[in-house]
Formats: structure tokens, C-alpha cells, sequence
């Protein structure tokens, strides 16, 4: 396994990039500074204003605030000028520095000093904050199994994960997590996959199931062949997927960046107005006065808690919802999925279990075992829900061999079974391929899988699927969230369709659809005024209608990989009601940010007009703005608290 350090990149820079990770120093070197800044500051308030000592004046009374200043400040100040150097002037740093340099000018030392402590006890109360929110996401990294016990040379042996390889067969222990995907050899396992899905409860595998790599084997010694390399495991792609979240940012986000950009330098220019304009227009002009007054405006107009707030709720958000099993390719998603007013979605695997079982077999001048030998040679060659369950559902008593394998998207498999040209798939294909079959196959209401042996019908196969549980809860609370066009697009047949979506109270749907037909009916939804259409669906030919829709939902447990890879939002536990689950959480998440921005504007435009007016002090500006930069701290992690169903 490979040694590179994952890194999630911080989408909080800004205001906390003077901190350092608290995983790189000891809690105590970290609130050392602050601690002697407070407790130097504290005693020189009481000499100022208890002792009032004739020792504490002059040079003195400036070296020690001076030794006060320098622990929470000299960082701060390095920044801005490191800043200044690269060519960017107006930061958050400077303001701070400037602020604090200036009181001193003027003989406010102590509130020089708490300029810079109380913005140094604000950096640590969001840098724990960052790390709690981060720690939903990073606990995915601990899920990345480090040896795998492979059968080789007969023997089982301790390798890395990465170096096996497809098909090799490996054992997991009790207590161990599973290394790769894979196809469970022994009889039954039960496993905990709730780092991976958020589900709780316990999952019983069957043999021949799919097992998760990161999932907990709970009872027993069990066996699977491996399906996928590491690289391409459930495990590494949910770690991909959150790592590379954060790197796209909400409207929101972004707005406030460029805003703060924009802002500081207003900020600057205003304040050093603030100083000069009076004496042109006031008699008993006071420099140090109004200066004192430019110095609150300049503290109390740092944008640090928008900069901080407004990604640290984002990022509560998607840690909120990985917990659940939901993965927000980014935090502009986030904010999509709450604006959704169109919900399409497939049928087969998405809101049916993709389950199916064999229910009717019935052949056509082909003996029943021949003919169930060249449909299991063909179907085992496909990974498509419909052809597991009859390759594992059917014995065959030969191996034919196979080549020219083909998927005709939509409609079925062809190839070359035992040197014949074998067709298997719906009416669709049969006809594409000018086979005859008889007429009364359209009535039957089943899935139906259609068999041509060189050129001529064969025979069919009937299999049946049931919904999911939580299907129908799922439709009615659709609804109830403001979602007031719910349609089912399928490519199975109509009838079976128009039946599902009747059981689940859908007015609108269409089977034997193409994916071509799915792409143009979710266009012509995309055009329809005040329309915002989100897709859900789990198989390679939803992929350009996942990729087409304002928001792609995709169902992550039996999904393909290519319509995990195409959609925006991946559904880890299969589950339909987690699309609520994600709806909730990009609610919260969207109230919690512009509760934040309402407070810092609201907060600091209250104390900009008095410390203007000159009835506010440093005191006020510093505890202002520290005081608003905690409480939306506060109000991100609440995402992080919250009980989502």
C-alpha cells in the first residue's frame, strides 16, 4: 500500500492560515503565546488601573505591553508583510497589524495587546472548529485496510492491498475490515459497513454477494474472490470522491472570497479618510482622536468570520452528509439539491431493489438445457442486475465458450456462445436485429429477457423485482419538500412501468425508453421555466442523463461505475430516503451560512456607526468582532450535532 499522506485541502484558508494543525504541535505550545499575552496583559491592567504605580510609566509601562504584544502579534505581523511582499496588500492580516500598531502610536498599548490576543484566541477556537469539522471526513481515511491475507503458493499471505489483483481469492477475520471488493466465496457473512454507508444495523451477504472493502467483517472467517483492484475499490473511491468535495466551492463561498477581496481594500481607504476628512470640516480637530476612531473601524471591519464561517458550514455540511452515506462531489451541490423542483428517476435499481429472480423459463425448438447453457454463458459476462440474477440464479451444465461480447445499451447483450450468434435481451433488440418472436410476449407483464440462437427465437426468460422499502415514505415526502413533478423514466417495459410508478402514487412515466429517449425527455423538462431537474439512477445508460440534469443523483451500492463517476451526488447505501437525508442537510447547511452572514454584517455595520460616532472603544470593536467570528463558528459546527434522519 502506498505511504503518500491524503491531505484534504482546507477550504478555511484566509483567516486561519496563520494556524498550524494541532496535529503538528502539542496542545501546550499552542496556547502558550496566548496564555502569556493574557496573563502579562491582565497585570498590566491592574498596575494601570488598581496600582498606578510611578515604576509603571514611560518606557517601562511600553516595553512591557511591548513583551505582551509580541507572543499573539509578531505572527500576525510576519504575515502580513510575507503577504504584502507577494503582492497582497489588503488582508486580514494587515488590518489586524495595523490596528494594533496604530493604538500604540497613540499610547493605547493595552488595547493594542487585546487586538491581537483576542484575534489570537478567535484563531484557535476556529482552528478546533476546522478540526472537528474535518474529522467526519478524515475518519473515511481510517477505513483504508493496510494488509491483505491473499491465497498464494497455498498458503494465505500478508500483502499490501494494492498489489492483488483481480481475481485472487482473500480471507478476513473476525474484527478485521475487507480489504477489496469482492464476490463472497463462503457461505454468509455479516458485516458492519457503516463507515461507508452511515447504516448502523448490520448487513447479512450471501454467498456469491458483493462485499465492500472497508466494511468490518463481524462473525466468523470468511472468503471472497476479489472483483476490483484497490485502486478502483469502494473504499479508495468514497475517499476520492470527499477529498476532492472541497475543492469546489458553493456560489456562496466563492462570492465571499471575491467579496473579501474587494472589501479590505475599502475598508483601508475608508479608514484612512475617516482620519483625515474631519480636520476639513471640524474646528476642534483631534488627530489621535480620530485616528483612534479609524483604528475601531478598522478591527471591527475584519472579514474573518465570513471568511471563516461561510466554508466551515459548507464543510460541516459535507461531513454531516458522508457520515450518512451521501457524498457531495463538492459544496455547490450543497446548494443545488435545495433548489430541486423536478425529481426524475429509473426504475430498476433505484427505486426497486435490482434484485431479481428467475420466475418463468420457456423455450422455443431448443432443448431446455442448451438453451439455458448459452443464456448463462452470455448473461456472466454482464454486470447488469438482470443478467447476475440469471447467471447465478440458473445452473448450466456446460461451459460454452464466448467472444464478440457486445452491450447494446438499452436492450441486451449479442456474442458468440459456442460458435453461434446468440441475441439476449428485450423486444428491442430482437427487432433491431430483424429476429421474429411471437406476438403474446407483449402482454406478459414481467420482465421479460428474449433469447435468438443464430438468427431465429429461441425463447424467453422471465424474471421480477420488488421496490424498496423506504419507496413509497420517500415519494409522499418528496412531495411535502416541494418537489411537485416526480416522473419514472425506465427501460424496461411500459407495463411493468406504468405499474410501479402506480404503486408508488407517480402520475408521469415511460418505459422502453432508450437512453437517448431519457437524455431528450429531461431536456425538454430543463427547458420548461422555473424548472430545476435532478436525475436519479444507477446504471451505465443513465449516465448522460445524470450528467445532463441540474443535479445527478446517483445510487453508489449497485450503481455502475460510470454513473458514479458522471453524478454529482452519490447515494452509498442505495437507500432512496437518504435523497431527503441530503435535501435536509442542504437546508441546514444553506441557513446555517446565511445565518452567518446576516450576523457578521448585522453585528459589525451596529458597531461601525457608533465607533464613527465615537461611542465605541477598541474594547467593543475586539470584542465585536471576536465575539461574532465565535458565535458563527458555533453556528457551523451545530451541522456537525444535528440528528439527521
Amino acid at each position: 500500500m502506498s505511504n503518500k499522506k491524503i491531505v484534504l485541502e482546507d477550504t478555511t484558508q484566509g483567516c486561519c492560515g496563520s494556524c498550524e494543525s494541532t496535529s503538528e504541535k502539542s496542545k501546550f505550545s499552542i496556547y502558550l503565546p496566548a496564555l502569556f499575552s493574557f496573563l502579562m496583559l491582565t497585570i498590566g491592567l491592574i498596575i494601570d488601573n488598581f496600582l498606578k504605580t510611578s515604576f509603571f510609566r514611560g518606557w517601562y509601562r511600553i516595553g512591557w505591553y511591548s513583551l505582551a504584544y509580541l507572543p499573539v502579534g509578531y505572527p500576525v505581523l510576519m504575515l502580513a508583510i510575507k503577504n504584502i511582499l507577494k503582492g497582497s496588500f489588503f488582508t486580514e492580516f494587515f488590518l489586524m497589524s495595523i490596528a494594533a500598531i496604530g493604538a500604540f502610536a497613540i499610547g493605547e498599548y493595552p488595547e493594542g495587546v487585546a487586538v491581537m490576543l483576542f484575534y489570537a484566541v478567535g484563531e484557535l477556537f476556529q482552528e478546533s472548529a476546522v478540526k472537528s469539522a474535518k474529522s467526519n471526513i478524515k475518519a473515511l481515511l481510517d477505513v483504508r485496510p493496510d494488509i491483505a491475507s491473499v491465497w498464494r503458493d497455498g498458503a494465505y499471505l500478508q500483502v499490501h492491498p494494492e498489489d492483488v489483483k483481480v481475481g485472487e481469492l482473500i480471507q478476513i477475520k473476525t474484527g478485521e475490515r475487507i480489504p477489496l471488493d469482492g464476490k463472497l466465496i463462503s457461505g454468509k457473512a455479516e458485516l458492519n459497513t457503516s463507515a461507508l454507508t452511515g447504516e448502523s444495523k448490520p448487513l447479512i451477504v450471501k454467498k456469491g454477494e458483493t462485499v465492500l472493502s472497508g466494511s468490518i467483517n463481524l462473525n466468523g472467517v470468511i472468503e471472497a474472490e476479489t472483483t476490483k483492484i484497490f485502486n478502483e475499490s469502494s473504499v479508495a473511491r468514497i475517499i476520492e470522491l470527499v477529498q476532492n468535495a472541497s475543492s469546489r466551492k458553493a456560489k456562496t463561498e466563492l462570492f465571499i472570497r471575491k467579496f473579501a477581496k474587494v472589501y479590505t481594500p475599502f475598508v483601508v481607504i475608508s479608514a484612512t479618510l475617516l482620519t483625515f476628512i474631519p480636520y476639513f470640516i471640524i474646528d476642534n480637530y483631534v488627530f489621535s482622536e480620530w485616528l483612534y476612531r479609524a483604528l475601531i473601524f478598522l478591527v471591527i471591519s475584519c472579514p474573518c468570520a465570513l471568511v471563516i464561517s461561510v466554508p466551515l458550514g459548507y464543510f460541516g455540511g459535507l461531513g454531516a452528509a458522508s457520515k450518512k452515506g451521501i457524498l457531495f462531489k463538492g459544496a455547490s451541490y450543497l446548494d443545488e439539491i435545495t433548489k430541486i423542483n423536478t425529481l426524475v428517476m429509473d426504475k430498476t435499481g433505484t427505486v426497486t431493489k435490482g434484485v431479481f429472480k428467475v420466475q418463468e423459463i420457456e423455450t422455443n425448438g431448443t432443448e431446455k438445457e442448451e438453451f439455458l447453457n448459452y443464456l448463462v454463458a452470455l448473461e456472466k459476462k454482464s454486470t447488469h442486475p438482470i443478467a447476475r440474477a440469471i447467471a447465478e440464479g440458473i445452473s448450466a451444465t456446460q461451459n460454452f465458450s464466448t467472444k464478440e461480447i457486445k452491450e447494446i445499451s438499452g436492450m441486451g447483450l449479442t456474442g458468440v456462445v459456442n460458435n453461434k450468434k446468440v441475441l439476449v435481451g428485450n423486444a428491442g433488440l430482437l427487432d433491431k436485429y430483424k429476429v421474429e418472436f411471437p406476438a403474446s410476449i407483449h402482454s406478459i407483464v414481467d420482465t421479460v429477457l428474449l433469447v435468438a440462437i443464430d438468427g431465429l427465437y429461441a425463447g424467453f426468460v422471465t424474471v421480477a423485482d420488488e421496490l424498496k422499502e423506504d419507496a413509497n415514505k420517500t415519494i409522499l415526502e418528496l412531495k411535502k419538500f416541494g418537489i411537485n413533478k416526480i416522473v419514472m423514466l425506465s427501460g424496461d417495459k411500459d407495463t411493468i412501468t406504468q405499474k410501479v410508478a402506480q404503486d408508488l402514487g407517480i402520475s408521469e412515466a415511460k418505459g422502453e425508453l432508450m437512453p437517448e429517449d431519457k437524455l431528450n425527455e429531461v431536456e425538454e423538462l430543463k427547458k420548461q421555466l422555473g424548472r430545476k431537474v435532478a436525475f436519479v439512477g444507477d446504471g451505465i445508460n443513465d449516465a448522460p442523463v445524470l450528467a445532463v440534469s441540474d443535479v445527478g443523483i446517483a445510487m453508489g451500492g449497485l450503481g455502475s461505475d460510470v454513473a458514479i463517476e458522471t453524478a454529482d451526488i452519490v447515494i452509498q447505501t442505495d437507500q432512496l430516503s437518504r435523497i431527503l437525508t441530503g435535501i435536509r442537510i442542504g437546508r441546514s447547511t444553506r441557513n446555517v451560512v446565511w445565518q452567518n452572514i446576516g450576523l457578521a454584517f448585522g453585528v459589525k455595520a451596529l458597531v461601525l456607526i457608533l465607533g464613527t460616532v465615537g461611542m465605541a472603544t477598541m474594547w467593543g470593536a475586539v470584542f465585536a468582532d471576536v465575539g461574532v467570528a465565535l458565535l458563527a463558528i458555533l453556528n457551523a459546527v451545530r451541522l456537525q450535532k444535528m440528528k439527521w434522519v
